[in-house]
């Protein structure tokens, strides 16, 4: 079947933290056909970097079926990550020089398997810019904040 508007799930995702570490947040906007679907959660001592992460496998992990996703999030982190970056950290086992482990190499573990079930676009937006689904997520991601408080 031809990929259509129809077809294309879109996710928003953000994520916050109050101290860099400390209390943190994630959010989702996800759309299909139509119907909108908000998702927010939080962790007491993480990084904003992890909710980030963590934002985008909540709202792949939600998704019943194989789909065409278009991710929206406003961290380069991210969206290098996963269209420039994680071919390479894989072959190295997601080690740096000296052996130890990448930094959030778990969140990536399981991102990389979620993104192997779907077809996804990887689309970079600029944060706090006006853009209203990035800021519906990154209002989300403040919820997820005030759930750990």
């Amino acid at each position: 079947m031809p990929i259509s508007v129809k077809n294309i799930v879109e996710i928003y995702s953000d994520g916050a933290c109050s101290g860099n570490p400390g209390p943190g947040g994630w959010g989702v906007l996800l759309r299909w056909n139509g119907i909108e679907r908000e998702l927010y959660g939080g962790e007491r001592n993480t990084t904003n970097n992890r909710m980030e992460i963590q934002a985008v496998i909540e709202g792949l992990k939600v998704l019943k079926k194989t789909s065409f996703v278009q991710v929206y999030t406003d961290s380069t982190y991210v969206q290098k990550t996963m269209t420039q970056w994680l071919e390479g950290w894989k072959i190295k086992d997601y080690k740096i020089k000296g052996g130890t482990y990448r930094v959030n190499h778990d969140l990536w573990r399981e991102l990389d398997d979620l993104n192997q079930k779907h077809t996804i676009d990887w689309c970079w937006v600029k944060g706090h810019a006006g853009h209203q689904e990035n800021e519906r997520a990154d209002a989300l991601a403040r919820k997820g904040v005030e759930l750990v408080r």
